[in-house]
């Protein structure tokens, strides 16, 4: 299952980091590099691999190229948010970063030295690269201003405790949104063979593959395989020991889930946790709605008066019962408490005392409340009336 989701997952991000771990690679064993078998091949640095026993080693071969100019970029192991992540390789126009890992042969950390594409032929650095004597290499040249490394040094990862301080140049940096090729079938199916050789697992060899590098991908058989010289440097236990059981959980998981994993501290769980913390300050706001709510319920009273629930409070009847006397005029003078039936009979119930200026609901009265109070020159009149037949 490993393995079918190695070549999976190798297919559909071969540019991405696709496995985290806590625990660093050992370091790079020393080997020679074998003869490249034919012309037109591409070597390809070996390299420490992740799988369901630990680290294994992926032996370094020659391989086809995808497409005639095109480059092979190695994967490398990358320290990031608290794991270890293995940035799978890939095929493209230029070389890209590859966490400053010095895989010699031509990988010395920046670009590749190995060689390089001359029109539609490639041809071989043969001051870094083992192409033997003869057989057919025409294309050669020799270039000793490069790194002249053919074995690895110690350090295989960026990052971390110990590991490669590289950064990736601008150029590197345009290089990674360039179009890339994934890697060959042939390249997956070595990977998935070396996943499968129990000589390969760094808890078996100690960090010492007995086949470190092959002439043909694939093709681990004593006339391919080269066995490594050395284990490259002081090998941590732990490196060998580790596995992805002994991992903790959030270790076991892809480089997404281990890049979410860093608001988990809170809650345990995933990145989703991160959104709830946000909402906190969004909870301070509910105490502000809730006064709006209350403010309602604070003045029962006005709420019989939606519109004018300070017309009441201003109203002169409420504040000054002298005026109570002159009812009628009151409501005439002020058609807005006719709004508030309610108030206007409680305020007011002697209305009907006084039918007389029912007599005249409308007009003077209404306008000028101050004749109101001259109610009384009605009574005077009929005096005067009486008088009158007396003289003639």
């Amino acid at each position: 299952m490993f393995v079918l989701l190695m070549l999976a997952l190798t297919s559909a991000s071969f540019a991405g980091v696709f496995i985290s771990i806590t625990v660093a690679p050992p370091p790079l064993p020393v080997y020679v590099q074998p003869v490249c078998p034919t012309p037109g091949l591409m070597w390809t640095p070996g390299y420490w691999g992740w799988g369901d026993e630990g680290y294994y080693w992926v032996p370094g071969t020659w391989v086809p190229v995808p497409t005639p100019g095109y480059l092979w970029t190695p994967g490398y192991w990358g320290w990031t948010d608290g794991n270890y992540g293995w940035n799978e390789g890939y095929w493209g126009q230029h070389i890209g970063f590859y966490g400053g890992v010095n895989y010699g042969f031509g990988y010395g950390g920046v670009g590749f030295g190995g060689g390089e594409w001359r029109g539609g032929a490639f041809f071989y650095n043969t001051a870094v690269v083992n192409v033997g004597h003869g057989g057919g290499f025409g294309n050669v040249y020799v270039n000793k201003t490069v790194i002249v490394n053919n074995t690895t040094n110690n350090v295989s990862f960026n990052g971390g405790t110990g590991g490669i301080k590289a950064q990736p140049t601008e150029a590197e940096k345009a290089v990674a949104h360039e179009n890339h090729v994934a890697p060959t079938a042939a390249q997956t199916q070595h990977v998935a063979a070396a996943a499968k050789n129990p000589q390969l697992q760094a808890k078996n060899n100690g960090g010492k593959p007995a086949i470190a590098a092959t002439s043909k991908a694939g093709d681990f058989s004593p006339k391919s395989a080269v066995p490594a010289k050395s284990a490259g440097g002081k090998v941590d236990p732990a490196s060998l020991k580790a596995t992805p059981k002994a991992m903790p959980p959030a270790a076991k998981a892809g480089a997404a889930p281990a890049t979410a994993a860093k608001p988990a501290s809170p809650s345990g769980k995933p990145s989703p946790t991160a959104a709830p913390a946000k909402p906190g300050p969004a909870a301070k706001p509910a105490p502000a709605a809730a006064p709006a709510k209350a403010t309602p319920a604070e003045h029962a009273a006005p709420a019989a008066h939606p519109t004018p629930a300070v017309t009441p409070e201003k109203a002169a009847p409420t504040a000054h019962p002298a005026p109570a006397a002159h009812a009628a005029p009151a409501p005439a003078a002020h058609p807005a408490p006719a709004a508030h039936p309610a108030p206007a009979p409680a305020a007011h119930p002697a209305p009907a005392a006084h039918p007389a200026p029912a007599a005249h609901p409308a007009p003077a009265p209404a306008a000028h409340p101050a004749p109101a109070a001259h109610a009384a020159p009605a009574p005077h009149a009929e005096k005067p009336a009486a008088k009158e037949p007396e003289k003639k």
